[in-house]
This record gives structure tokens, sequence and C-alpha cells, in this order.
């Protein structure tokens, strides 16, 4: 991931920089089963340890994992944050599932301000519309390169901002880095 996305902390006095990895779930499975239980795929299942490797890669020490309840999402984040050095704290968060684009803000304004680096698990089309929303520039070609591919299975977005979690909003953000297992 670029520079910008592995360089962390603040100079002092200055407002806290923070960054949101969005990580939608990997490519699920279809048996007769409940959507909210589907498991991943077998290509799933490799796309998730590879967005952890790339996680991994990025040198972001995410403080909070936030994932969404569905057995997809909870096992891609298994996957994947096997491949990380530091294991952060998880929350399993009932409304990542099926929420729309203001339920995810709220959620995200409700991060507590000791978490620097968060890590959103969850699904689309809010993954993809959380990105879209947050981000009010981009670095490099990251935005060429959602646009392209949308938000496919096991895609990482990283948003970057300055504030509080209480200030993330719409347009609040620098698209970082975006990065997509097949793209």
């Amino acid at each position: 991931m670029s520079d910008a996305v592995s360089s962390g902390g603040t100079a002092p006095g200055s407002p806290e920089s923070r960054r949101i990895v969005l990580l939608r779930h990997a490519k699920a499975d279809w048996p007769q089963v409940s959507d909210h239980e589907r498991p991943l795929a077998d290509r799933g299942r490799m796309d998730a340890s590879t967005a952890g490797r790339r996680m991994a890669d990025s040198g972001i020490a995410l403080d909070l994992a936030l994932c969404s309840t569905a057995s997809r999402t909870r096992e891609t984040w298994k996957l994947a944050v096997h491949e990380l050095p530091h294991r952060p704290k998880t929350v399993y968060e009932e409304r990542l599932y099926d929420a729309s684009l203001g339920e995810l803000i709220a959620l995200l304004n409700e991060t507590p301000d000791e978490v620097n680096d968060l890590l959103v698990i969850g699904h689309n089309p809010g993954m993809h519309a959380l990105a879209d929303a947050l981000t009010g520039k981009a670095e490099g070609d990251a935005l060429a390169r959602m646009t392209q591919t949308g938000f496919p299975t096991a895609a990482l977005a990283v948003v970057g901002f300055t504030g509080t979690w209480k200030s993330v909003e719409h347009g609040v953000g620098t698209l970082l880095e975006f990065w997509a297992p097949h793209a």
C-alpha cells in the first residue's frame, strides 16, 4: 500500500489522524441456508487470507475491528486476522448486516476516540456506498480503480480523515488505497 497509508502518527498538537479500513466479506457460497448463515466458498477462503496479508503489508496497526454477525463476514475475519501481526479487539456487530449508509455512518460515529485505525467487515452495497460517501478526494489512482471494479468480494478500501469519530460524515476523508484480489 502507499506510503500515505503506512505512515502513522500525528505531530504534537495537531488534530488526530485516523483511518477506516473497509473490507467486504470474501466470496460466499449459496447452499440452502438463510442469507445470514451463508458460508464462504473455496475461492472466498483463499481471498480472505490474501486480504489479511494485504492488510498486514499495509503496516496499519488496527485498534478495533467491527464485524457483521453473518457467517461469511465472521469467516472472512477469522481467516484474515491470522495474517496480521497483531489481533485488534473485535466486536461482532449485528447492525452491520444489511445496514444502510446512514446506519453505517452512525456506527462509525459511536467509535471511541482512543481508536485511531478501525476495520469494518461488512457487506455490499453498504461497504461500497460508505467508501464512496466518505471520500472527498483520493490519492493516486485509488478512486479510478474503485470506480472501475466496483467493490468486489474481499476488496479493501482505506479512508483517512482528521478529527473525531463523531465528525465522520459525507466527504470527510481521503481514499488512500483501494485493493481487490482479482482486479
